[in-house]
């Protein structure tokens, strides 16, 4: 009889260990992901601007407020993909610029309306064509790569329109840029949700998103494995383009020009956007959620910013500021852990 209580009693111990711990660690999990904190502090962006801001909350001055991050928004999507596969793109504003400008030398030239979203997602899908190619033919680091064809990209745009702006764009085009759903919905931002919850199930539900993440976790052992590294990395780099020509469209269509300049330093605000949402720099780790949480954030507080008449400077030194404690703030978690 003894025999049988001693042989009974650790199984006893072990079910009530299980039962008692496994809540609180699913609670403490959850608290503890980046998306939570992000999460919190939108809660607290909204709550700080809605007491300091009379106008904050009212409705339609929320929904103006997501043209100012729409677009970004779009390219940041791809990005993260990039990132999470150990990958960057530097020239995704130049890109932009150069879609916008092949719209523009289209209308120029008699082509119908119909035709100038497919001219910028193919200008763009071209643009990132080439990133991909000299960074997997040529195995050239991508930062390097994509910072000399945004001077290129950027220098084509230039030379092609001058001192001179292209105007005049049809309807159609400021229909997507500037118009709204139910008269209150802005339709980029209809656009954003769309193509996030696309993202969101590629990178989360299926095999090419499992295959991205043991790309940026080790892509040699991934290549082992056989997974055709190179391949996922020259179409995350098209996809990057492409959304760079969606973005030049509505962009184009809100603002009803084209110049030279234009999304000129996005991809600092793109990539922090990415880097917030809690994508790593390392590679192999963040989630679309988690980019597309940085992305209300950062639009509320540039929102604020713009409703106390602050000027777009700040917001400048603001993502700067969000960008270098993103990047510090986990290495020095990680050196804390360890010397303890």
């Amino acid at each position: 009889m003894p025999t049988s209580t001693q042989a009974t009693a650790p199984a006893a111990s072990t079910s009530r260990y299980v039962i008692q711990d496994r809540p609180g660690f699913r609670l403490g999990a959850a608290l503890g992901r980046w998306e939570s904190l992000l999460a919190l502090l939108l809660l607290a962006a909204f709550i700080v601007c809605g007491i300091l801001l009379p106008n904050f909350l009212d409705l339609n001055n929320l929904a103006d407020g997501t043209f100012n991050f729409s677009e970004k928004a779009l390219i940041a999507l791809p990005m993260a993909l990039l990132i999470i596969c150990r990958e960057i793109d530097i020239s995704v504003a130049g890109t932009l610029a150069l879609s916008s400008v092949a719209m523009g030398y289209a209308k120029s030239i008699g082509l119908p309306p119909e035709s100038l979203l497919f001219v910028a997602l193919a200008t763009g899908t071209a643009c990132g064509w080439l990133n991909g190619w000299l960074v997997t033919r040529w195995a050239l680091p991508s930062i390097v790569v994509t910072i000399g064809t945004v001077s290129l990209f950027r220098g084509l745009a230039s030379v092609v329109l001058g001192d001179q702006a292209y105007t005049g764009y049809p309807q159609l085009m400021m229909d997507w840029g500037q118009g709204y759903f139910f008269d209150l919905i802005p339709r980029e931002f209809v656009v954003l949700l769309v193509f996030a919850a696309i993202f969101a199930v590629v990178l989360h539900a299926t095999s090419w998103g499992r295959r991205i993440y043991a790309i940026g976790n080790n892509p040699i052992a991934a290549r082992f494995s056989g997974i055709p590294v190179e391949r996922y990395r020259l179409v995350l780099f098209m996809v990057a383009g492409a959304m760079a020509g969606l973005a030049a469209y509505l962009l184009t269509g809100r603002i009803g020009s084209t110049r030279p300049n234009i999304a000129m330093g996005w991809e600092l605000e793109v990539i922090t956007m990415v880097i917030l949402g809690g994508v790593s720099i390392a590679g192999g780790a963040g989630t679309i959620g988690g980019v597309l949480l940085a992305v209300l954030t950062l639009g509320t507080v540039t929102y604020g910013l713009s409703l106390a008449n602050i000027p777009g400077i700040y917001m400048t030194i603001v993502v700067g500021v969000l960008l270098l404690v993103t990047i510090a703030l986990p290495r020095l978690l990680r050196g804390r852990k360890v010397a303890k």
